[in-house]
C-alpha cells in the first residue's frame, strides 16, 4: 500500500502576501530580507485562553500579532464583559499596543485579549513593523487603516440601542465594514460571510442569548441573514445576503421593524 504523501506546507511569506490585508501583494524577496524564515514560526493560539491584556499603564508589547487561518479573536472589556473588538484571518491585532506610530498616543482602559477560538498566528517584532513602515508606501497606509478600523467598529457599536434588532444589525454592520474595507469580504456571489457565535453578539451588544437568538430568527425569515447549518457543523456561521436591508433595520425605530417582536 503506498503511503500518503504529506501536503507541502506553505511558506510563512507566502501566507503573509497571499493571505493578510497589511502584506497583501508586497514583493516576496523583499519581505525575506526582513523576516528571514527562521524568525517566523507559526504559533497556535487556544480557544478561550488570554493572550494579553491591552492597555496596561506604562506598559506595550513588543510584536504585531498577525492571523492567519482560522479562530477567531476579541477584545473584552471589563467590568461589563462586553466585547470590542473581533478580528478574523487576513488581519493583525496589537498595533494599538506598539510604542510606536499611531499606538503612542491611542490608549484606553485596561482590556483583555484573547482568542475564542484555536487560531494560527505570527509574530511580527516591533523593529521589523517598524521597518516596514517606513521603507514601504502601501504598508504605511494599510497600517494606519488598521487604527481607523477599530475607532469605527467601536463607533458602529455605541449605536447598539437597547432594540433588539438594531442591537444586533449595529454589531453586523460594523463587521460588514470592516471585513469589507480590509478586502476579506464579500464573496464573489456579494454575501457576507461570518463565523460569529451568538455569546460573542450577546456579549457586545449586551443582550442574552435567546434575546440574540430570536433576532436572527427574525431576520432569517425576512431574508437579511442565512444560516449555513448543512455544511456548518457548529451553527455559527451566519450569511448576510442582504447587507442594504440590514441597514434599514440598523437605522430603524420601534415601529419599522415590522418582524419584532416575532409572532
Amino acid at each position: 500500500m503506498a503511503k500518503a504523501t504529506k501536503q507541502p506546507k506553505i511558506n510563512p511569506i507566502e501566507q503573509l502576501v497571499s493571505r493578510n490585508y497589511l502584506f497583501k501583494g508586497l514583493d516576496q524577496d523583499w519581505l525575506k530580507q526582513l523576516l528571514p524564515s527562521q524568525s517566523l514560526k507559526v504559533e497556535k493560539l487556544f480557544s478561550n485562553r488570554p493572550i494579553y491584556t491591552a492597555f496596561l499603564p506604562e506598559e506595550s508589547i513588543d510584536v504585531l500579532y498577525v492571523i492567519l487561518d482560522e479562530g477567531i479573536v476579541i477584545a473584552r472589556s471589563a467590568p461589563l464583559d462586553r466585547i470590542v473588538a473581533i478580528t478574523y484571518p487576513g488581519s493583525c491585532f496589537g498595533e494599538r499596543n506598539l510604542s510606536f506610530s499611531y499606538g503612542l498616543a491611542t490608549r484606553a482602559f485596561p482590556t483583555l485579549i484573547e482568542a475564542y477560538k484555536t487560531t494560527h498566528v505570527l509574530k511580527i517584532p516591533l523593529a521589523t513593523v517598524e521597518k516596514l513602515y517606513q521603507e514601504n508606501e502601501t504598508f504605511r497606509d494599510r497600517y494606519r487603516l488598521l487604527f481607523e478600523l477599530r475607532e469605527k467598529f467601536q463607533y458602529h457599536l455605541l449605536n447598539c440601542s437597547t432594540y433588539p434588532p438594531q442591537a444586533v444589525a449595529s454589531l453586523l454592520r460594523a463587521l460588514i465594514y470592516q471585513e469589507r474595507e480590509l478586502g476579506n469580504q464579500p464573496d464573489q456571489d456579494g454575501v457576507y460571510v461570518f463565523d460569529l457565535p451568538v455569546d460573542i453578539i450577546a456579549r457586545a451588544c449586551q443582550l442574552n442569548q435567546r434575546t440574540v437568538e430570536q433576532v436572527l430568527k427574525g431576520m432569517q425569515k425576512v431574508d437579511l441573514i442565512q444560516s449555513a447549518k448543512s455544511t456548518d457543523l457548529s451553527g455559527d456561521i451566519i450569511r448576510v445576503i442582504s447587507p442594504e436591508g440590514l441597514k434599514e433595520v440598523y437605522s430603524a425605530t420601534r415601529d419599522k421593524v415590522a418582524w419584532w417582536p416575532l409572532r
